[in-house]
Parts: C-alpha cells; sequence; structure tokens
C-alpha cells in the first residue's frame, strides 16, 4: 500500500506538467529591469545581465520535448543549417529521452524548465528546488548532462517580471542558473497566424534577440511554418544564428555539462519509476470500470434473486410441522448472556423441545449461572475446553431428537423461532436451515453499522443463496440440521476456524439444501468495540478462506455450491476487496490530480446502489429505514477497517497460522429491543 501510495502521488506529481506558457505577467512588474539583458545572473547583490551581440539571434523553444513537434522543429533548424536551445520540462525529459540525445547531437543546447512546469513564483522553496534538481536528474538519465540554463515557466521577457518571479530567478541563481528570458514572443499564443507568429518573432533592424518559441504542448503546425519563413527571412537581412550559449560566451562544457556515473545511474532509476507508476496507475484505471460494473451487476443480481425468494416464501398457513427438537448451546465464558439465552429458549412456545448447554471449560461464572436458572427443559454438561466444534459434538451426541437447533450462548430467541426455524425441515430434501440474525446491540455507529451490514450484506445474500440452492453459512447464532445430515458429514468438524462455513458446505456437498428461513429471527450481540470486531470478522474471514480451500473440490464436482457459491465468495468477498485499498487510493488520486467530478459521480453512484439495495433489504425484514443514514459513513471507517481485515487473513493463511476458540468481551443486548422483539 506504501509503494502504491508513492506510485500514486509520483504520477499526479509528474502528470501536473500543463504545457505551453502564459504570455501574461504575472502581477506587478519589478522596476529596474526594462533594460536588462535577456540572459540574467541573479547570484549576487548586483545584478548581471549579457544582451545578445547586434544582427545574433537565439531561437530558444520551450516545454518540449514533444513527439510530433519537436522532430519537424528540428527538421527544419538542420535544413536551414541553424543551431538554438530547448529548454525542457523534466517529465517530459525522462519520457522521450531519445528526443533529448537528437537535440545534442545536432549541436545544439538544453536547458531547464522545471520538473512539471510549475510557476516556481507561486510554490514554496522546498517545491522549487524540487522542481529543478528533479529536472536535472531527468537530464542525466537521459543524456549524461546537467544543464546551467533556466527559463522560468509563466514569463517570457525580463521586464515582465512580477516580485515573486524576480525571487524565484533570484534563488535558481544562487544554486547555479543563469536564468534567461526572452527579447521577442513568436508564440502562436491563440494561434494569431503564421503572419502574425513571424511579425512577433523578429526583432528591431540590427538588434540581436532571443526568440521565445514553443516545441511542446498544443498546436505546433502554426509554429513550424512560421519558423520555416522566419529564419530564411533573418538570413537575408544578415542575421547569423546560434544557441543561448553563443550569445553569452559561454562555453557549451559548462551550460551542458557532462556527468559522472552515479547522477546518470539516478536518473535512470528515476525515468525506470516514473514508468513503473504511470503502468501501476494505468492498470488501477483500467480496473476502476470493470470493479465498478462488477459491483453493480453483483447488486442488481443479489436484488432480482432477493425478491425472487420473497416470492417464494411460502405463509405459515394451517400446517404445522412440530417435530422434537434438541437445542444445543455451546459456551465458553459466557456469564454476561447465558442467562437470557437460556431463558428465551426456555420460554419458546414449541412443545417437544430440550436445551442442552455444553459448558467448554469456560473459567468464569457460566455453567453456575446455568444451573442456578434449574429450567426444567435445560440440562447442562460440562467439560474441560476442546473448542467451540467439540463443544457442538458433545451436545449432539447428548441429544434425544433427530432436529437439532444450533445456538451461541450470546443469542435470545423470540418465542417463535424454534417452530419457524425447524419449519422447512417438513420437506424430506432440506438437511440444514439458517436463521434470520439480528443485532441485538445496535444503539452506537459501531452498532448501526453492523446492524446495517446484517441487514444488508449477510440477508440479503442468504436470500439469493437460497434461491440459487448454494447457502455456504448456517450461522452459529441461529441455525438447524437434521441429524441424519450431521451424521453425512461426520459431524462438526475442528479444521477451520469458521466450523459453521465448513460444516454448510459440507452438508451442500453430501446432496442435502440448505435453505434460509427469515421470519425465524435471534438476537445476538455484535461486537461493541473496533478491537472486538477485528478479533470476530479476522475469525470469520480466515475460517471461510479455510472452509472454501477444504472443499475447492465442489467446483469439479459440479453442483450449485460449486458453480454459484464458492466463485461468488471468491469474487466478491476475497478477490474484490482486496482490491478495494487501491481503488480508495485511486479515489483520493483522482480528486487530487484527475477531475474530481468523475470520482465524486462514482462515489455517489455506488452509495446510492447501496442505499437502494438498504431500503429493500429494510424493507423485507421489517425494520425501520432510519438506520440507513450510516450507510455513506460505512465508506470512511467500516469498509476500510473490513478490508484490513482481509488482508491479515490472507496473511495468516499464507503462513498457516492458528487460532484458537475464544470468547469475545460481551456487554449484553439492548433490553429495549430485545423486550420488545420477544414478547408475544
Amino acid at each position: 500500500m506504501s509503494a502504491l501510495a508513492v506510485a500514486l502521488v509520483l504520477q499526479g506529481f509528474v502528470s501536473q506538467q500543463l504545457g505551453s506558457s502564459s504570455s501574461q505577467p504575472h502581477g506587478v512588474a519589478v522596476a529596474g529591469l526594462a533594460d536588462v539583458g535577456p540572459v540574467l545572473d541573479l547570484s549576487g547583490t548586483d545584478l548581471r545581465s549579457v544582451t545578445p551581440p547586434s544582427r545574433q539571434i537565439a531561437l530558444t523553444f520551450d516545454d518540449g520535448p514533444d513527439p510530433t513537434w519537436t522532430p519537424k522543429v528540428l527538421a527544419v533548424l538542420r535544413r536551414h543549417h541553424v543551431n538554438a536551445t530547448f529548454f525542457m520540462v523534466g517529465s517530459r525529459v525522462q519520457a522521450h529521452a531519445g528526443l533529448v540525445n537528437a537535440v545534442l547531437r545536432d549541436g545544439n543546447d538544453i536547458g531547464a524548465h522545471t520538473f512539471t512546469h510549475a510557476d516556481l513564483g507561486n510554490v514554496s522553496g522546498t517545491r522549487a528546488n524540487l522542481e529543478l534538481s528533479l529536472t536535472q536528474t531527468a537530464l542525466a538519465g537521459a543524456a549524461d548532462i546537467n544543464t546551467s540554463i533556466l527559463r522560468l515557466p509563466y514569463s517570457s521577457t525580463a521586464r515582465e517580471f512580477s516580485a515573486s518571479t524576480f525571487r524565484a530567478a533570484r534563488a535558481a541563481s544562487r544554486v547555479g542558473y543563469l536564468v534567461v528570458a526572452a527579447t521577442e514572443d513568436g508564440r502562436d499564443w491563440k494561434r494569431p497566424g503564421v503572419d502574425r507568429i513571424v511579425a512577433n518573432a523578429t526583432p528591431p533592424a540590427g538588434q540581436g534577440g532571443i526568440i521565445l518559441l514553443h516545441d511542446g504542448g498544443g498546436n505546433r503546425a502554426q509554429t513550424v511554418a512560421a519558423l520555416d519563413r522566419l529564419i530564411p527571412a533573418l538570413q537575408s537581412q544578415g542575421y547569423g544564428f546560434g544557441t543561448v550559449s553563443d550569445i553569452a560566451g559561454l562555453p557549451r562544457s559548462l551550460t551542458n555539462a557532462r556527468v559522472a556515473t552515479l547522477p546518470h545511474l539516478q536518473g535512470v532509476t528515476l525515468a525506470v519509476v516514473i514508468r513503473l507508476s504511470a503502468m501501476v496507475t494505468g492498470l488501477i484505471a483500467l480496473l476502476f470500470i470493470p470493479i465498478g460494473l462488477l459491483s453493480i451487476l453483483r447488486g442488481i443480481v443479489v436484488l432480482v434473486l432477493a425478491h425472487r425468494h420473497s416470492r417464494l416464501v411460502v405463509p405459515p398457513g394451517d400446517a404445522v410441522f412440530l417435530p422434537p427438537v434438541s437445542v444445543v448451546v455451546p459456551a465458553y465464558n459466557e456469564e454476561v448472556g447465558i442467562a437470557a439465552a437460556v431463558r428465551s429458549l426456555a420460554a419458546s412456545d414449541y412443545p417437544d423441545l430440550e436445551i442442552i448447554v455444553v459448558d467448554d471449560g469456560s473459567t468464569d461464572r457460566t455453567a453456575a449461572i446455568v444451573a442456578g436458572l434449574a429450567l426444567p427443559r435445560v440440562s447442562l454438561i460440562t467439560q474441560a475446553n476442546a473448542g467451540k466444534p467439540a463443544a457442538l459434538n458433545a451436545g449432539v451426541a447428548a441429544a434425544h431428537h433427530d432436529v437439532l437447533v444450533m445456538v451461541d450462548g450470546d443469542t435470545v430467541f423470540e418465542p417463535d423461532t424454534v417452530q419457524q426455524l425447524v419449519r422447512p425441515f417438513a420437506d424430506p430434501i432440506v438437511g440444514a436451515v439458517s436463521g434470520n440474525t439480528k443485532v441485538g446491540n445496535r444503539r452506537g455507529i459501531l452498532g448501526r453499522w453492523q446492524h446495517v451490514e446484517y441487514v444488508i450484506g449477510f440477508n440479503l445474500d442468504r436470500r439469493m443463496y437460497d434461491t440459487l440452492r448454494c447457502m455456504p453459512t448456517v450461522p452459529g447464532a441461529i441455525g438447524a440440521f437434521r441429524r441424519q445430515a450431521l451424521v453425512a458429514v461426520g459431524g462438526v468438524s475442528g479444521d477451520t476456524l469458521a466450523e459453521d462455513t465448513d460444516l454448510t458446505m459440507a452438508v451442500n456437498r453430501a446432496g442435502w439444501r440448505v435453505v434460509y428461513e427469515e421470519r425465524a429471527r435471534a438476537w445476538t450481540e455484535a461486537p461493541a468495540s473496533l478491537n472486538a470486531l477485528w478479533r470476530q470478522r479476522y475469525r470469520w474471514c480466515y475460517g471461510t478462506m479455510q472452509a472454501m480451500w477444504k472443499h475447492r473440490g465442489a467446483v469439479r464436482e459440479g453442483g450449485p455450491l460449486g458453480r454459484h457459491g464458492l466463485p461468488y465468495l471468491l469474487l466478491f468477498q476475497v478477490l474484490l476487496p482486496l482490491l478495494a485499498p487501491a481503488v480508495d487510493l485511486f479515489a483520493v488520486y483522482g480528486l487530487l490530480f484527475l477531475n474530481p467530478y468523475t470520482v465524486i459521480a462514482y462515489w455517489t453512484s455506488f452509495n446510492l446502489l447501496q442505499l437502494a439495495m438498504g431500503v429493500y433489504a429494510f424493507r423485507l425484514d421489517g425494520e425501520q429505514m432510519g438506520p440507513l443514514w450510516v450507510v455513506p459513513l460505512q465508506q470512511f471507517v467500516y469498509r476500510q477497517l473490513m478490508y484490513l481485515v482481509l488482508i491479515q487473513s490472507v496473511f495468516s493463511a499464507a503462513v498457516g497460522t492458528r487460532l484458537r476458540w475464544h470468547s469475545l468481551r460481551r456487554t449484553g443486548l439492548d433490553p429495549g429491543l430485545v423486550t420488545e422483539a420477544t414478547t408475544p
């Protein structure tokens, strides 16, 4: 992520090269510069300058090298046997090293024009130094030279220098540069036409001058055509042409000095890094569109299949399926919520029900609390700590009935939850049923985020999975299994951290159907702190990836889980979330360096899609719409937390980290919510 951020910042910095300079002065011109020469040395107290000799012309070209126009300019210069000076932008130098060397081979001078065409009079001293040093590094890498002449972007003649431009020129002189202005401005500013360019570039009769033209940025066809007329016209009047160093009486070995091996290698490295950053930025830009389209397509598919599922839900009717049921509650250090959980189960309006609490070596008062309840349909098993799968298997072994409900120790059932949960077992091909988990502590912002995630993410997806017959997870908070299905898959496995996902996938592969019963509601306590949430989601995410790897054979078998469930999990729960940090960084890059309105439109569209899904999901679940206001806020904290958890899980999977069953710190469900929901 750090490397990607550096690449994006570098590419954004490089891409701020603006092209042609403005012909307008910046602010009030500094007094006393009207009569100075165009080659300035401002390093000392006294300003020194050089004026071109009579009838001596230095043609200069700014903003290149340009792959289209620089070769055309060079061709004109060769044809007329004239040399010139090219003030080059560093970001273009590293991109077109071949053109830089072509300019030098023809006997021309090269000067600096900053790295990104920045107005040095309007940037900090640090930025100005960086602009100049990077330009020298780029020249060293491209052509083994450094230059001692500089033209400031957005400045033409010295008499137009504003106070800020003059300060920038003085600072550059103090680090060794001669600042080159112009006497004649022959740029095709606002396309005035070839005749106007020739007129602007022609110096007063008999005078020498430095003519400002362009070989980079914009349409330079008129400049090339004007140049082909200007040179012979001035030659016919007795004018001679040379470089800036010729006019200033400086040796070329000074203005374009050769560099040693180390600066050359630094320049090559800079060019490679910039090219790599451009490749990375381009790749992410290419991925941005398909990622967005996939997100939209996923949202549409989920909504369509969830709607189809809602139309297929069978009303309760008169037929009642009430087989004997055993409820197994594995518990490890659940003293805060175990009493409420067990009482809610014992209060179920289900006729033939036994409740088995398996205390898996708790170090708190969990077992004592259950024993102290002395409820008639509740039995307690205690064992040494062996993990949640072992606790579930112990409860299943002790159960007397063939329909088994598994409930976490922090979960509260409504009176009719068990009846609703086991109803689908009337169909003999159903091997497992997922209930509808509700967040019971949703008052704070973190609770609301999880509440929204449960309703939009989990429950909408479960409706889709049920429609496609590829349900990957029956949650540990509320799920029911047919004993025959459990026996067929060898019970609850401890191979993964997500034993519920592992078990559900195994039941799928064994040929049983796994369904979602949205009317079977259970209230669970969501993590109340970011640290607790991180630990829970790390276990879920890592465990899900373990289960996906364990059951990868389902793809070869060709069942619904292999055709739909596993590919969906891989794409939308692993691969695309892994790209989410890059997408977020690129969004910031777009706001800073590209068109921010495009990024804002993308982000707004994404949130509108999420809100639309949220409205429909909350309607299906019978929830009030108020909490949906937190959906946009999820993009700034909650979403980042989730993909960081995923990144940690991927690395943990790569190194084979193991994690024992642990209990999160409980604070208790919201009494108002749960009491209201569970009151008949």
